[in-house]
């Protein structure tokens, strides 16, 4: 496939998002002739760099002054140009809003990925995505995408995320290890320090699990903008010894493979990345039942589901798992099952490949 592909996204931060971006550099780096990336930037942009792959700083596409937006729009458009894009494939709704405009006067393939589910800017969104090719990471961001925002529903092709299986060896992390020599109990939530990850319930839910239970420790591994609410949260409820905030890390499979047990207490999601994480190194996960996550966890089988914002049901459910160890077990079996059958990388290597080949004809 001789074109020239550029992956338009607010942010090369932390996130699923970013981390899908990069698996499709990689994927489609021997698909095509050239892969750039534009975005405001992150900590990802050294992967990038790793891969061989170009990275345009571009203004935080968020911000919607006319300052910023003729900005952006006369940098990407050099972009486009210098670069000789034959597919603009966006992962936010403004990067579809600005490529929705370029192609006025520029021919090109416009892709975009919906990561997750809304409720607002309704008008935007479908003037944006009005004549775009849809990825949609999960069934529930499709059901979104075509009753709420009344997308066609031929316009847009699920393709799951996925994980490449770790393949090791674990890296012991000496904290967490030194815990378990202790005969700690560690569980771990791993996200974005944002609302939307609803870690601030997760915290909530540790008074009430250490009633019953003294010998768990808690970590929450991750950065964002929540970062110093949470770390406040933490002290004022004397927890700086039973939550640790280890900060971002790169090599969570690692990490997880150290913990007993993931909790994932978003408010809503798309199509997690983490519990795939979690299952792919056969951990089981106390789940929140939001769109996407429910595609995933099966409460009762390889996980324990539950509703957000519900610090009780978070606590009941690590209890749960730490008190009932061949129960635990069995999810985990079910929980890696699930991943070799459902989620593994080959798939999503083969999909993404299959369905850029349909859109060159």
């Amino acid at each position: 496939m001789n074109k020239n592909i550029l992956y338009f996204t607010r942010t090369m931060g932390v996130g699923g998002t970013e981390k899908v971006i990069l698996q499709l550099c990689e994927i489609m780096k021997q698909e095509s002739n050239k892969i750039v990336v534009c975005s405001c930037g992150g900590v990802n942009v050294e992967e990038l760099n790793k891969m061989g792959i170009k990275h345009y700083g571009i203004p935080d596409i968020e911000k919607k002054d006319i300052k910023t937006v003729l900005n952006t729009l006369k940098i990407v458009s050099k972009i486009i140009k210098r670069e000789n894009i034959n597919i603009v494939h966006t992962h936010h709704r403004m990067a579809a809003f600005y490529t929705k405009i370029f192609k006025i006067t520029r021919s090109f393939i416009f892709i975009h990925s919906a990561h997750n589910t809304f409720k607002d800017k309704k008008l935007l969104t479908k003037f944006a995505l009005g004549n775009a090719y849809i990825v949609a990471v999960g069934n529930k961001v499709k059901e979104n995408l075509c009753d709420f925002y009344r997308i066609p529903k031929c316009n847009v092709e699920v393709i799951h995320n996925a994980i490449k299986p770790f393949k090791g060896p674990i890296q012991p992390i000496e904290l967490l290890q030194k815990y378990r020599r202790d005969g700690y109990f560690l569980v771990g939530n791993i996200g974005r320090l944002s609302e939307q990850k609803g870690m601030e319930y997760f915290i909530k839910a540790v008074p009430l699990v250490l009633k019953e239970y003294r010998k768990i420790k808690f970590f929450i591994i991750g950065d964002g903008e929540d970062k110093e609410k949470l770390e406040n949260l933490v002290s004022d409820l004397n927890l700086k010894n039973d939550v640790i905030l280890l900060g971002y890390r790169n090599d969570i499979q690692n990490v997880m493979s150290q913990l007993e047990l993931i909790v994932l207490s978003s408010l809503w999601e798309g199509f997690p990345l983490t519990p795939i994480e979690a299952f792919s190194v056969g951990k089981t996960i106390v789940a929140t039942a939001v769109d996407g996550t429910v595609e995933i966890v099966e409460d009762g089988v390889n996980g324990i589901l539950i509703d957000p914002k519900e610090e009780g049901q978070i606590a009941d459910g690590i209890g749960e798992i730490y008190k009932f160890c061949e129960k635990t077990k069995t999810f985990e079996e079910s929980a890696f099952e699930k991943y070799k059958e459902e989620f593994s990388y080959e798939v999503l290597k083969n999909r993404y490949r299959i369905y850029y080949k349909k859109l060159m004809g």
